[in-house]
């Protein structure tokens, strides 16, 4: 049975009806803090909580809209809290009517509303009574007269009415079966006998249970088991309670018993079993064990749990491992009280998880949700551009507080720029990740490089010639000064780096890059630049030194007809290195923009013909080295 929808209305900070629809596998509610994400999810998870729990219990006092509850208590009147829309399954479907007869029960979608004074209603529940008796008369020794008078009344009630003959021997069992559905059906329910039935019997035992977990569910490094005793049951015991349970040990037997290797024994095969369920999900540091020690102190008992890191060869309590591994860790622990459970179905409601992990990290536990969505659905709530996957965006529900209270909205509709912050910068990480990196990355120094390198290489190509290979993707840095950086970045996620450069005239950077080379970060020969390929003459070069002279003085005339003066060959000085420099001291500017001759190039969409020998020569000869790079 899936959630399909759910309608809340007046609960705290949602003043009016809210109806979200909810995805079949993974629904991701984002939205700012104190936005209204952990009241809807706390909400719903009221509406059928997975175990007896006072904080998820329905109360007007807390959960009625502060500003409006004098006039709801006084008013005597009730009111909705929630509607949970469901989708049966088709097994579920197959055994009524097994059970029942076909066409005795249709409806795949109905509706189950809470309200505050604990009333509930049920709606698209409807049992089909007719085909219900029709189906039964086949099963019934009963005398033609009485078949007749059955297959004439359309209802259960109206069967009450019928007096059966000597030899209907099946008559009064089959009258007390119709009597006794119609016992049980409440007043609430009008006629609909055989609805409640149906969802009594087949519905309400399958309706998806709700499991909530948030930040306040981690396990401390020390706990004390004579308050687990006690009834202690805030939220930080609720955890410690589930691993005992989890290893099967009664609280009272470590309390009463002074050897402990049999219970440490037990907790280590039950922590075992976690570790390893961890570590499939857990890339940023598999050399952790977990540890066990059950102390006495003060005539107390404690369970003591460590963390052993297998690289340095210490333990340390685990609340002070980092935060991000405790709530794994105790999320797989009171996770495994509902996997135990193999006759119900769960709903999953994560509050805000994996806060505390880092990017890369998050996005294990992404790849963890997913594989739960294949048995649960997952309703988690999220702040973080790395909680959100750009690829499913239709997933994504947004929060946002305003004067009227909570508005909870298809993402593509909110305008506010907070909330959507997340799924901008999740849209944008993607973009880059997948638009200007990947597995093969030549780093340039601007989007000038980026296009002469595309345009020369496709001109090449169409001369079957060779150009840059179509493995590797051209990553234009915003100026040398970040190079290095980038290389850094880049090859922090083992990624294939290569530069092509402008000629270091800055000795910061150069000396930057020499620092990576020499810690061995990037290799000398990934690191290329302009000037091996210019052929000018001059040990400086930039990219525009691989044209002759003429050509890109006819790109630049073009592209700033309006802005210079026409720039003739003789106005150069030679004595200068770069072209552009020479440039430079013609038109009396420290710097001009170099996209623009760039950009008309790719506007005029030459060919081989716009270029000299010695042009198309010297990039060929420039990409068949840096494809050997890769």
């Amino acid at each position: 049975m899936k959630l399909t929808n759910v309608t809340v209305n007046k609960y705290k900070s949602i003043l009016k009806s809210q109806s979200v629809e909810i995805e079949p596998d993974i629904t991701t509610i984002v939205g700012m803090n104190e936005s209204g994400k952990t009241s809807f999810l706390q909400a719903i998870a009221k509406t059928n909580y997975f175990n007896s729990d006072k904080d998820f219990k329905f109360d007007i006092t807390q959960d009625y809209p502060r500003n409006k509850l004098v006039d709801f208590e006084s008013s005597g009147e009730d009111e909705e809290i929630l509607s949970c829309t469901y989708l049966l399954s088709d097994e579920l479907l197959n055994t009524i009517s097994n059970d029942l007869g076909k066409g005795v029960f249709t409806t795949k979608i109905f509706s189950f509303t809470y309200h505050y004074k604990g009333s509930s209603t049920v709606s698209g529940i409807a049992g089909n009574e007719k085909k219900y008796l029709e189906d039964k008369l086949k099963t019934l020794a009963l005398a033609s007269d009485t078949k007749k008078a059955i297959n004439a009344v359309n209802s259960l009630k109206d069967v009450a009415a019928i007096v059966p003959l000597e030899s209907d021997t099946d008559f009064p069992a089959f009258k007390a079966e119709i009597k006794k559905i119609m016992d049980a059906c409440p007043s609430g329910w009008g006629n609909s006998f055989l609805g409640y039935h149906i969802f009594s019997t087949y519905i309400k035992p399958h309706m998806p249970k709700f499991w909530y977990f948030d930040d306040y569910y981690h396990l401390g490094g020390k706990i004390n088991i004579n308050e687990l005793n006690n009834g202690a049951n805030e939220e930080r015991h609720k955890t410690a309670k589930a691993l005992l349970e989890l290893a099967r040990i009664d609280i009272k037997d470590i309390l009463s018993s002074s050897d402990y290797e049999r219970y440490i024994a037990l907790l280590e095969a039950s922590s075992n079993k976690i570790t390893s369920e961890i570590f499939k999900y857990w890339s940023t540091n598999k050399n952790l064990d977990i540890e066990f020690r059950i102390q006495d102190k003060d005539g107390l008992k404690y369970l003591d749990i460590r963390v052993k890191s297998q690289r340095h060869k210490i333990t340390l309590p685990l609340d002070r491992r980092s935060k991000g591994f405790n709530w794994f860790f105790s999320f797989i622990i009171w996770f495994s009280k509902i996997q135990a459970d193999k006759k119900s179905d769960y709903i999953l409601l994560l509050d805000e998880p994996g806060l505390n992990l880092h990017a890369s990290a998050q996005a294990d536990l992404l790849r963890f949700f997913e594989d739960l969505s294949k048995k649960y659905q997952v309703i988690y709530t999220t702040h973080s551009p790395f909680m959100v996957e750009s690829d499913k965006l239709n997933r994504v529900r947004t929060v946002l507080e305003t004067d009227e209270g909570t508005i909870i909205s298809d993402s593509i509709q909110e305008k506010d720029p907070n909330t959507l912050f997340p799924l901008q910068a999740a849209l944008g990480y993607d973009i880059a990740q997948n638009l200007f990196v990947s597995k093969n990355n030549l780093l340039v120094e601007g989007p000038a490089d980026l296009l002469y390198l595309t345009v020369l290489s496709n001109i090449l190509e169409t001369e079957n010639r060779t150009g840059l290979k179509d493995t590797i993707t051209i990553v234009p840095v915003g100026g040398l000064d970040k190079v290095t950086t980038f290389i850094s970045l880049l090859r922090g996620s083992k990624l294939a780096v290569a530069s092509l450069l402008d000629t270091f005239t800055d000795q910061k950077g150069k000396q930057r890059v020499s620092d990576l080379i020499q810690q061995r970060i990037i290799k000398d020969k990934h690191i290329r630049f302009f000037n091996e390929f210019a052929n000018n003459g001059k040990s400086t070069a930039d990219i525009e030194d691989l044209f002759s002279k003429e050509e890109y003085i006819k790109l630049f005339n073009l592209a700033f007809d309006k802005e210079f003066p026409t720039v003739k060959i003789t106005d150069l000085d030679s004595s200068i290195d770069t072209i552009l420099k020479q440039i430079n001291k013609v038109i009396g500017k420290d710097r001009f923009n170099h996209y623009k001759p760039a950009n008309k190039l790719n506007q005029l969409g030459v060919d081989k013909s716009y270029f000299s020998a010695n042009t198309l020569d010297n990039f060929e000869k420039m990409f068949i080295e840096i494809n050997k790079l890769f």
